[in-house]
């Protein structure tokens, strides 16, 4: 099963390709899917791709992805020219002592444990065996140890004494985060992957180009490290690798035949690389890092809310990594773009599910998009999505408290959250497509657009908050006798908020006369 020769992944359900003929693929645009490919697997097996043939290109000085697959043969087996077997390329090598395909050499006497399945081997931690699985995936071809093997090794964080994570990640129970731009295709917004990867690929060479990826590392430096030994208790210095180092964090072996594969692991006393003072701070171009504390981003148990990607992208407190900015040589090209969020939000040696959140970017904002306009309009809007959430929240309560001002405290409060986090979910698939029309807006230089673009905001989330008040008041507890008095101050209350906010809204809509129906 060498990768450089064989056909073992599938980009269509009837074609399969080589490791050199998919990149030969990718840089032509024939790769429109993966079909073997896990949900949560896309993104790491997307950066390994466009690590790999970064890393093949530059030593090359090539600065455009080849679409010849002899060629890319030529430039992967150059990264390790002292396996003339082409071992390091192989899924299956029987010397313990030689490296395998994201599989280090195994020192003596390492006690290795069976693992039947790809999916026993990946990342996700399934304890309870309740919503995925574990161990299923028994009828299963190459691809998926294959799929699984660049999950594991590039991605896992601690999974228990000996089970070490990666090096790009601030801590054990974090994540390895995905924050990326890619190319639109069609009026669906597809993420093609051919186009992702080549505008990726590009994109990082150019940063190299212009000396902007040497944060840490050295030029020259270590970077397939499954090609070397790992001696035990030893670990590597990230000073001595190259800035897109390829990592395996686990010791992993596969056996058996091309039809029946199985796979051995077995525990380290350390992690591969001694990275722990870092926080995750590596220079990945896909991870954002906070500009104070110096750490990568945690996903904990959250997702990526547009609060989180708000901040991420305009808040100023987050460095944006590379390829989730714009290049100068994107300026002039025309097309939408694709905000790709993913990361899988892990806990204590568990996994809080795999997130991921794409937002279209129209090729209209492109100039604005990494502007402190976007970063006052996006603080803007959070502002006015709070000032709706506030008025809710009071009304609720208010009916709660039975119209009593006086008597509203935390369990009044809390009856609301309900209806705020369904309100919030609305404010959400708003959030983006609204702040893009404000973009739009500041970019025509049209004052009344600007003003227009504004006020359609705040009407949609007035229409959003009177229908989930409406809907929520009638199952408020409250008695029976002051009920009539507690919703009509309910009303009130939220009124005399949005009047607050915004007084040309409020005089536009129906809730004067909403008032002067109230009894």
């Amino acid at each position: 099963m060498n990768l450089l020769t064989e056909p073992i992944i599938s980009v269509s359900h009837q074609k399969r390709l080589s490791l050199p003929e998919l990149l030969a693929a990718l840089a032509q645009g024939r790769v429109t899917q993966f079909p073997a490919l896990r949900p949560h697997q896309r993104g790491t097996w997307h950066m390994f791709l466009v690590q790999l043939a970064t890393l093949a290109l530059w030593p090359a000085k090539q600065s455009e992805p080849p679409k010849d697959s002899t060629e890319w043969a030529t430039l992967l087996r150059r990264l390790t020219p002292d396996h003339t077997d082409d071992a390091p390329w192989c899924m299956v090598v029987g010397d313990l002592a030689k490296p395998a395909f994201l599989q280090p050499p195994a020192p003596d006497n390492v006690k290795w444990s069976p693992v039947a399945t790809p999916d026993a081997l990946d990342l996700l931690i399934t304890a309870r065996n309740h919503d995925l699985k574990q161990s299923v995936a028994r009828e299963v071809e190459a691809e998926d140890w294959l799929f699984a093997l660049v999950s594991l090794q590039t991605s896992e964080g601690y999974g228990g004494a000996g089970n070490h994570g990666i090096a790009r990640m601030n801590g054990g129970s974090s994540s390895r985060p995905m924050l990326g731009l890619g190319p639109a295709q069609g009026k669906d917004y597809t993420l093609n992957p051919s186009a992702w990867w080549r505008r990726d690929v590009r994109r990082l060479l150019a940063e190299r180009q212009a000396g902007n990826s040497l944060k840490l590392g050295c030029e020259g430096g270590l970077a397939l490290l499954w090609c070397l030994d790992w001696p035990e208790g030893e670990q590597l210095d990230l000073r001595e690798l190259d800035p897109w180092f390829i990592e395996v964090c686990r010791r992993v072996r596969l056996v058996g035949a091309k039809n029946r594969l199985s796979a051995l692991r077995a525990i380290s006393k350390a992690s591969r690389i001694d990275a722990k003072m870092y926080h995750g701070n590596v220079g990945d171009p896909w991870t954002p890092v906070h500009r104070q504390d110096g750490k990568s981003l945690t996903l904990g148990g959250g997702d990526f809310h547009y609060k989180r990607l708000a901040e991420l992208m305009f808040g100023g407190d987050w460095q944006v990594p590379v390829l989730a900015k714009l290049g100068p040589e994107e300026e002039t090209m025309t097309g939408d773009r694709l905000l790709v969020a993913e990361a899988l939000s892990r806990g204590n040696s568990k996994t809080e599910g795999f997130k991921s959140r794409v937002v279209p970017v129209p090729d209209s904002v492109k100039r604005l998009f990494q502007s402190p306009t976007a970063a006052t309009l996006s603080k803007l809007q959070m502002e006015e999505i709070k000032a709706f959430d506030e008025a809710l929240r009071n009304a609720i309560a208010l009916l709660a408290a039975r119209g009593d001002w006086d008597s509203v405290g935390k369990p009044q409060y809390a009856v609301s959250k309900p209806t705020r986090d369904r309100f919030d979910r609305t404010a959400d698939t708003l959030f983006f497509p609204n702040l893009w029309a404000r973009l739009e807006a500041e970019t025509s230089g049209d004052h009344d657009y600007v003003n227009k673009a504004g006020g359609d905001f705040r009407r949609k989330l007035l229409e959003a908050a009177k229908a989930e008040l409406a809907a929520a008041l009638p199952g408020v507890p409250c008695s029976t006798l002051q009920r009539p008095k507690a919703e009509t101050r309910a009303w009130r209350a939220f009124h005399a908020r949005i009047h607050k906010l915004d007084t040309q809204l409020y005089q536009n809509s129906e809730m004067q006369e909403d008032i002067d129906a109230e009894p």
